[in-house]
């Protein structure tokens, strides 16, 4: 449009056109290219200021996009060092509870195990002050009588739960 103009105002310009009715033309013409060409730069302008928006935009969401991946980095590597910790104590539980149960005889160790699987994952319960951890029911007053009337290496039993007992100094008998 530029070149247009420029071309049409040389001519203009140069006295080669002489018809007055060609000058007037020329002249809209010039006019109409100049006011296209300053609506053409205020929407180069425009696009300019979007593009510069749009970038800033971008660098902000770049900025967040790598802050939340530096959360769940530091979320991972916490979630794999907890990771380790569990199976570094599963695997000494799991040597702890071998040893244990390597003294246990072998009818009780089948009777806990198959109580274990029953009661989502716990066969024996300890009898804290009357109550079973396991259920957390309170033994009635008959029941206490047994426990208290039971050998210590008898095996007892929750009636409610069905759950091993295990009595210890705070069982409250």
């Amino acid at each position: 449009m530029r070149q247009r103009a420029a071309r049409d105002q040389q001519r203009l310009d140069s006295g080669a056109v002489t018809s007055p009715k060609d000058l007037e033309s020329l002249q809209r013409e010039i006019a109409s290219l100049a006011k296209r060409q300053g609506d053409l730069e205020d929407v180069v302008l425009e696009v300019m200021e979007r593009r510069e928006s749009a970038q800033e935009r971008v660098t902000e969401l770049s900025d967040r996009v790598s802050a939340v991946q530096a959360k769940t980095d530091d979320a991972t590597a916490r979630r794999d060092a907890a990771t380790k910790e569990l199976d570094a104590e599963a695997a000494s539980v799991t040597k702890e509870r071998e040893l244990v149960a390597g003294s246990v005889p072998a009818d009780l160790l089948k009777l806990y195990d198959k109580l274990r699987v029953q009661q989502g994952g716990v066969g024996a319960a300890r009898l804290y002050q009357r109550r079973c951890e396991g259920c957390r029911l309170e033994l009635n007053i008959t029941e206490v009588n047994d426990v208290k009337a039971a050998s210590p290496d008898t095996v007892l039993r929750c009636e409610n739960c069905r759950r091993i007992l295990v009595r210890t100094a705070e069982s409250g008998l």
